[in-house]
């Protein structure tokens, strides 16, 4: 092997170890001592450093600067680059199962193998990224470049500040609220089978607004059954259940005993920046005047999610819902000026949105149902839709480019069940790609059923030709990685959103519809693959890691764009990664690309011509 001792002068290799996973695990103390026993060599290019099936590696090699290329007989070419190590197979092992041979000239910091393998010992940190599969390891580094949470995981118990005030079920509303008044509570709990709550909204909409008297027993105006969470939940957990169920009120209940009531109040006295504080504000907007800042305020709830150490899918839970809210608003303000719909409705979201996968405001994916075709009924719903649209545009939605918006899609529920029906049992491509969002479809507003839509989409499993151009659709977008597994940028950037988000998000759905699952989120979609046998364990897992540290790592991208005045998109400058940001990113495009191989596989797509 051409190698040499390195004798000019270069960076201490302390700094630059601490800026590479896992070594930035160590402590500064462990970390001068490794440190001052790296060895620091260069290799030109085409040196081979390893030998498959030869002598074992006497050291783990980092490194510095170059390129190295593993090579196994028969499997594709691995790059690896500046940061990443290699070497520690065989270390752990005993046996060299790849060639290693320098790409180009290459400097290497190279760590002796009992130095290494004390560091196994003695760091469980160090340790786990040696031993861990891939889906731990991204896990682990999403969860290192977030900052320290304030107290979004915290245990809602914590928020407790008062004794649960528990009233009989038949005692009347005016003996309740003297209670909740004397105790300065905004509810109560109502005992009864199930248990029940009645809260001062309760009072107000169902006994004051109802001309209901003073005289009206509890248990016929209380809310069953009561929802509780368990004293542990995360607050953020808690607020998912308040938005999701548009309730002000949890129970927190220990081993089948109510311990406590936490409020909104209590929540947002908490977290002055929460997606609850701006649920409030929804409710509050008066006129569409309070539109045009909807999406600065967004960005700014984000960012402060996002800083205090909330994860990107969770972030986009919550968003989601908030833009629930919103268009439930705005529904509100056109039917207050067309009157009272003719028959029933239903607005639905795809996409992101369906997905309840949504973080900044991205085009809208909207559409109309309405129960049965009359031509004056059809004028009224596509008013109806045409306000709606102006609205959310004022909101700083953006328009669809593929024209996926409600003012074009809408009609009857015969006509959408015969478009889901067609799009299943005689499959177009091209109209296929195109349509693939709407099977995430989900229900935001009105009261018509769609559930024989569902039903509808629930048969995807059983049509083979259907679920193969499903699967097709998520093969089109590929990771940008070169033949021999670089990343690949385009103008200084890489595109995260077709390189790794997409195509996730497209074989997530096509094994969660080959599962029949009813769910849409991505890693719903994945688990469900899993436990109905279709994936791998670990493959899932590693796809819906490989999902959330895209989403993070793009998210955070989105903000600091945001911040500089510039419009997000879903580009990442490749001079923003560290080192361990380009190592994983590479993972996870490598992953994608044996998924989507494995699905071509699975699904028949060869077969489709």
């Amino acid at each position: 092997m051409n190698v040499h001792e390195h004798r000019e002068p270069i960076l201490d290799p302390a700094s630059f170890l601490r800026r590479v996973h896992p070594f930035d695990l160590l402590s500064d103390e462990y970390l001068r001592a490794t440190a001052g026993r790296i060895q620091i060599t260069y290799v030109e290019k085409g040196t081979q450093i390893l030998l498959a099936a030869g002598e074992p590696s006497l050291f783990l090699h980092v490194i510095r600067k170059g390129t190295v290329r593993l090579e196994r007989p028969g499997e594709p070419v691995l790059h690896l680059e500046e940061g990443e190590t290699f070497g520690y197979p065989s270390l752990l092992s005993g046996s060299v199962t790849s060639d290693a041979i320098a790409d180009e000239d290459v400097l290497l910091y190279s760590l002796p193998g009992d130095i290494f393998r004390q560091l196994l010992r003695e760091d469980t940190g160090f340790a786990t990224f040696f031993s861990t599969a891939l889906a731990h390891r991204l896990a682990r580094a999403r969860q290192t470049d977030l900052p320290q949470a304030v107290d979004f995981h915290m245990p809602v118990e914590a928020l407790i500040s008062h004794d649960p005030v528990i009233v009989p079920a038949d005692v009347t509303v005016r003996e309740a609220a003297e209670k909740m008044r004397s105790e300065g509570v905004s509810s109560c709990l109502v005992e009864a089978t199930p248990r029940g709550i009645l809260t001062d909204r309760d009072l107000r909409n169902r006994v004051l607004a109802e001309g209901r008297g003073p005289e009206t027993p509890v248990r016929e105006v209380a809310t069953f059954p009561l929802f509780s969470v368990s004293p542990d939940s995360p607050v953020y957990d808690t607020w998912i259940a308040m938005l999701e169920r548009g309730i002000k009120h949890v129970a927190i209940e220990r081993e089948g005993k109510i311990v406590g009531v936490v409020t909104a109040t209590d929540l947002m006295r908490h977290h002055t920046h929460g997606p609850l504080l701006a649920f409030k504000r929804i409710g509050r907007m008066v006129d569409r005047g309070a539109l045009c800042g909807y999406a600065e305020d967004l960005t700014r709830l984000v960012d402060v999610l996002l800083t205090s150490g909330l994860e990107a899918t969770r972030i986009a839970r919550l968003v989601s819902r908030l833009n629930d809210a919103l268009v439930r608003r705005i529904l509100d303000w056109a039917l207050g000026d067309l009157g009272t719909p003719p028959q029933p409705y239903a607005w639905v979201v795809f996409g992101s949105e369906g997905r309840l996968e949504q973080t900044l405001l991205t085009d809208q994916d909207n559409a109309l149902v309405w129960e049965q075709e009359n031509a004056d009924h059809r004028h009224y719903f596509e008013k109806l839709a045409a306000r709606v649209i102006e609205d959310l545009l004022a909101a700083g939605f953006p328009e669809c480019p593929g024209g996926f918006m409600a003012t074009r899609w809408h009609g009857p529920l015969e006509e959408w069940k015969e478009r889901f029906s067609n799009w299943i049992s005689s499959p177009v491509p091209e109209a296929l790609l195109k349509a693939s969002i709407f099977f995430d479809l989900r229900v935001v507003a009105g009261s018509l059923d769609l559930e024989p839509v569902f039903e509808i989409i629930g048969t995807a499993g059983t049509h083979a030709p259907f679920l193969a151009h499903m699967a097709q659709s998520a093969l089109e977008f590929r990771p940008p990685l070169t033949l021999l597994r670089r990343l690949k940028e385009e103008g200084g950037e890489i595109d995260l959103k077709r390189g790794g988000l997409m195509p996730i998000v497209g074989l997530a759905r096509a094994y969660g519809l080959a599962a029949g699952s009813r769910t849409t989120r991505t890693v719903s979609r994945l688990e469900a693959a899993a436990g109905a046998g279709l994936i791998g364990r670990e493959e899932a897992e590693t796809l819906s890691e490989g999902y959330r540290f895209l989403m993070q790592l793009r998210l955070r991208e989105q903000l600091r764009s945001s911040r500089n005045g510039k419009s997000p998109d879903h580009g990442i400058p490749v001079s923003s990664l560290s080192a361990s940001d380009r190592h994983h990113l590479k993972d996870v495009f490598v992953a994608v690309r044996q998924a989507q191989a494995a699905a071509a596989w699975f699904f028949h797509t060869g077969e489709l011509g």
